[in-house]
């Protein structure tokens, strides 16, 4: 049925509407974009991918179908949390289904990914409470989920885990949140996990969420 839905979504609000000239090169995206939820996307990597398998399209035109699939709401995509609007437009951005259910459809992994079904759930949540969301790379190549900016004034660095039980995930969600800490220095830490370990120690910097606990709280 989600399927379907795509599929209706892709043929009338995308092709017919806006006279798509390339469907292959279209439907190659949204199997690229559906199937690598919380992943990164570049346009241009993309451009050459489809130029390697003989399919001509301008790489404005891809632009073009990106910003149809946001309009239709079939994905979210995130740019990286820059003042520099050519770091903005060369950085690749992050794609997320606007549905999580879509995931199992469109990912071939053979995973259960449910991390990013909960990335994904997440965004969708702060997109509900109107955040402004970029998400955030380190110097050092390390990157947090999201920078969220409420209409409140509040300022959130947010990690999203499925489980932190094992001991080298949690070190690395926390080393993430301090490596980024020092250029926000007005946003809390968040960690939102579905499976906390009861005696887990986290740094007192940190504010630790159940994953439903937050998704009920409301705007912060």
């Amino acid at each position: 049925m989600l399927k379907s839905y795509v599929d209706v979504a892709l043929l009338r609000d995308v092709i017919e509407r806006h006279a798509v000239s390339h469907p292959i090169a279209l439907r190659w995206m949204v199997r690229q974009l559906l199937g690598n939820a919380a992943g990164t996307f570049s346009v241009n990597k993309f451009y050459g991918d489809l130029k390697s398998q003989g399919i001509a399209v301008a790489e404005d035109t891809l632009h073009s179908y990106l910003a149809h699939l946001e309009d239709t709401f079939l994905v979210r995509t995130l740019s990286i949390a820059t003042d520099s609007e050519r770091r903005r437009m060369v950085n690749p951005r992050k794609a997320y289904p606007i549905d999580p259910g879509l995931i199992p459809i469109f990912d071939r992994s053979g995973k259960s990914n449910l991390g990013h079904a909960l990335e994904t759930a997440v965004l969708l949540e702060l997109d509900r409470r109107k955040a402004d969301i970029t998400y955030v790379h380190s110097s050092g190549g390390l990157e947090v989920d999201f920078l969220a900016r409420h209409p409140s004034g509040v300022e959130q660095l947010i990690q999203v885990c499925a489980s932190l039980d094992e001991p080298m995930t949690r070190e690395r969600e926390i080393r993430a949140l301090h490596a980024v800490a020092p250029h926000h220095p007005a946003a809390t830490l968040d960690l939102i996990a579905l499976d906390i370990p009861a005696a887990v120690e986290i740094p007192p910097n940190i504010t630790l969420h159940y994953a439903a606990d937050w998704m009920l709280a409301g705007d912060p």
